[in-house]
């Protein structure tokens, strides 16, 4: 199947592409992809369609937020991945993913990946290995310094939701290190693009 996979990041040109992934639930319960992007408060109180315009929207702006998968020229996958400061949720005071240094959602050197997804029959089949791989290699073009992750440790059941913010163990396999840990089971990961 490796050999069939294109990788693209998402433009305004893919959306309905990003649109035909998520499908009509928006992948994660409607999230659209923005559990990162805004509060709690906010979204939560968004209808579907209201989620699902704001990431549209945030796409058509660009820059891309995240790299698509295709297979067979039908889009089976994605993973978010850009500056800290296009996740704003990424870094919030009261979340374990905040930043280690006062100005790191400023710099746009600093980057994240912040959110898997793929179709059920792909899990398990090292997707995410490759997805990671894809969002170092874009991020380390656009000129990123760092890239960071809060990953979880252990999933007990392969279809958790939880399975959107990463396994710590594709983030140790691709080098990345804990700079952090402010809660048991979710680091917070560093992996040095340059030097």
């Amino acid at each position: 199947m490796d050999n069939d996979l294109r990788f693209e990041p998402v433009t305004a040109e893919r959306w309905d592409d990003f649109e035909t992934l998520f499908g009509p639930q928006g992948a994660f319960y409607n999230c659209w992809c923005l559990a990162l992007r805004l509060p709690h408060a906010i979204r939560t109180k968004m209808a579907a369609d209201e989620r699902k315009a704001h990431m549209h929207d945030r796409i058509k702006a660009g820059p891309p937020p995240g790299i698509l998968c295709y297979a067979d020229g039908a889009p089976v996958a994605w993973v978010q991945v850009g500056p800290r400061h296009d996740v704003p949720q990424f870094n919030s005071s009261r979340t374990v993913s905040r930043p280690l240094e006062e100005g790191d959602p400023d710099d746009p050197s600093i980057w994240a990946v912040s959110c898997f997804f793929l179709l059920p029959r792909l899990r398990g089949k090292g997707m995410s290995h490759r997805l990671l791989s894809l969002a170092i290699d874009h991020a380390r073009r656009q000129g990123a310094r760092l890239l960071e992750a809060c990953p979880i440790d252990h999933v007990k059941q392969s279809k958790s939701v939880t399975l959107c913010i990463g396994s710590t163990a594709i983030f140790d396999a691709a080098g990345f290190e804990t700079v952090a840990r402010r809660k048991d089971g979710r680091p917070l990961m560093r992996l040095e693009l340059q030097g």
